[in-house]
């Protein structure tokens, strides 16, 4: 059997011979029910799935609509997230959308089978429409989001892509080799601005590595922290392990962990105080001195487990 068309009518659009239309009724939140008019057509020639995701493009937004999806009593259609948006007025014909809901459409949607939107980025599966948003979300072939820490910013792309646009928008430091020596110096550290960072990149084993270093509050002790970020998803950064190592005066500190992720938020991954951290009277004791300046040396590695 040729694949289905199938075509939300509105009045001014009326069916073109050989249609088979079919009345639908659509259901209301208050129990008042409304027609809503599909016709299918049969081809020849079948249809890509594509033509028919189309219906359920939602006029305002753009993205995939999903249940509950509503209508006006013409028959537009617009995803519930944006009938709040348009104060309740049809952004199509401006009639009142009151609370009519598009059944058919739902039903037609649960037929459909599409392709990741991430395809040309090289995901392969194909999923039933209502599970296509759950994978999207965990896909492993999405873009990864900028793992710059001193802005917010909203860039998205591929590793490659994110290592330029580190070095050429944010001007971030980038080394090759596995090792790292960073020094950090602060003239007056009675004073911890909340989100003092630094980052710099490392090229290790064919991989980028983020290292950061901040200051910030926690709680009411301003603290330092260093911890390293994997460029690239959870289970590849799973097979690298890195020690983080600061001390001076006969003191040491060390720590030894698993680089996380950069598909885990860098403030995610601070606040989880997954990393070296170093309280500031320790810092103190590192820095020697009169204590009037902050001085710190984090040393550190990086090895691929075996």
């Amino acid at each position: 059997m040729a694949p289905s068309t199938v075509e939300m009518g509105i009045p001014e659009s009326p069916i073109r011979e050989g249609d088979t239309p079919s009345s639908t009724e659509s259901e209301t939140e208050s129990g008042v029910t409304a027609k809503s008019t599909v016709s299918v057509t049969r081809k020849a020639a079948g249809t890509p799935a594509s033509s028919v995701h189309e219906l359920l493009e939602c006029p305002v937004c753009t993205n995939s609509m999903y249940p509950p999806i509503h209508q006006c009593p013409n028959g537009h259609t617009l995803c519930s997230n944006c009938k709040q948006r348009v104060h309740n007025r049809c952004p199509t014909c401006r009639y009142e959308l009151g609370n009519i809901r598009c059944l058919a459409l739902e039903k037609v949607a649960e037929s459909l089978e599409l392709p990741c939107r991430y395809q040309s980025l090289g995901c392969p599966d194909i999923f039933p429409y209502y599970s296509k948003l759950k994978h999207e979300a965990q896909c492993t072939y999405r873009p990864y989001n900028c793992p710059y820490a001193g802005s917010e910013c909203s860039v998205t792309g591929d590793i490659a892509w994110l290592v330029a646009h580190l070095r050429d928008e944010h001007k971030v430091d980038m080394h090759n080799g596995c090792t790292f020596n960073h020094r950090y110096v602060k003239s007056n550290p009675q004073e911890v601005e909340n989100a003092t960072w630094m980052l710099t990149v490392f090229n290790c084993f064919g991989q980028h590595f983020c290292l950061h270093f901040e200051a910030f509050q926690l709680g009411m002790a301003p603290v330092y922290m260093a911890f390293l970020r994997f460029m690239g998803d959870d289970n590849e950064a799973k097979n690298f392990s890195y020690s983080l190592e600061v001390g001076a005066n006969g003191r040491k500190l060390i720590w030894q962990g698993v680089p996380r992720s950069i598909r885990d938020s860098h403030r995610k991954v601070r606040d989880s105080h997954d990393g070296l951290i170093i309280q500031r009277n320790m810092a103190l004791f590192f820095s020697g001195g009169d204590r009037k300046e902050l001085k710190l040396r984090v040393t550190g590695r990086i090895w691929k487990e075996q």
